[in-house]
């Protein structure tokens, strides 16, 4: 890849920590001085991590997370000419993506793993229950043809969809799908263990899939959110058309900025009549200083920077 690019990596590993703490000082003060950005969550069950920075630092990071005994972190790279994240966040949390139950463990329990070559032809099936694991906001960008929107707005809400639509297919043979795979382990898991036994999942989610399926061979259609400043992307992992919102955070069309309601860096037709005064005032507030740095030539870290900016 270009060095006028940045990389993101996005990973995860179900391995269970005893360290949590120190490991978190450890990413934290790596990412700090090699100038890597983006969100690390730690907890008990594992890691998890969308992060960006330049090719030689991402590099080094993945060599750490090795030595670190995370050599099996399901590893998705893609590439931007700005950097995607405004700062450094590593988080202590109580699940690196959360569910909260104890009907599952991925580390030792989870759905078979489907590779992206093989994919098409396995939910081309009809005997397949296609199901995309992922949020409604999420799924309205784009999905896989004939799956199943579960309609939730947050990943802990899949338990009822398992429990009120699909208790009587635990015999059906179900295929999964999410953005980078993450959730599918998690709730295959579940799944599993609530008594389905034919579970299976798209190996490393819909990124693995639009990086490696040319756009003539894809199933899939539209474009997938991503939760970094590219907001979506497209078969081969091109960045997608859609902007984002930074009063509700909600990915909008070039046909949702033309709304009367819809200011930029304030409020879209979403969120205009939700958000409260103050939020506002203080995004207004966030768009002036924006918009000072620009004029002063001075570092703001919600401007966007290439590589040369970022020296």
């Amino acid at each position: 890849m270009n060095n006028n690019f940045f990389t993101i990596i996005t990973f995860y590993q179900f391995k269970k920590i005893n360290n949590k703490e120190e490991l978190i000082l450890k990413l934290k003060n790596f990412c700090k001085f090699n100038k890597i950005k983006g969100t690390l969550l730690v907890a008990e069950e594992g890691i998890n991590g969308t992060i960006a920075g330049k090719n030689k630092s991402i590099d080094e990071f993945i060599l750490l997370l090795n030595s670190l005994n995370f050599s099996d972190h399901n590893l998705k790279k893609s590439y931007s000419f700005f950097m995607p994240f405004p700062k450094i966040k590593v988080r202590s949390k109580k699940e690196i993506v959360t569910l909260r139950t104890k009907f599952s463990n991925p580390e030792t329990v989870s759905g078979k793993k489907i590779n992206y070559l093989d994919w098409n032809n396995y939910i081309r099936d009809e005997e397949t229950i296609i199901i995309d694991v992922r949020n409604e906001f999420e799924i309205k960008l784009g999905s896989f043809e004939k799956s199943i929107n579960p309609k939730t707005k947050s990943f802990t809400d899949f338990k009822s969809f398992i429990k009120n639509e699909l208790s009587n297919f635990k015999n059906k043979k179900i295929a999964m799908y999410c953005t980078g795979g993450i959730r599918c382990e998690k709730a295959s898991s579940y799944m599993i263990m609530k008594g389905f036994k034919d579970v299976s999942q798209l190996d490393g989610g819909i990124l693995k899939y639009l990086e490696n399926t040319k756009k003539t061979n894809s199933l899939w259609k539209g474009e997938c959110f991503v939760f970094d400043n590219r907001v979506s992307l497209k078969n081969e992992l091109k960045e997608g058309s859609y902007s984002l919102c930074h009063g509700c955070r909600q990915p909008l069309t070039r046909d949702d900025k033309s709304s009367k309601y819809y200011i930029s860096g304030i409020s879209c037709h979403n969120c205009f009549d939700k958000t409260s005064l103050e939020k506002k005032k203080n995004l207004l507030e966030r768009n002036k200083q924006i918009n000072l740095a620009k004029k002063r030539g001075v570092f703001n870290r919600y401007i966007k920077q290439s590589i040369l900016e970022y020296e």
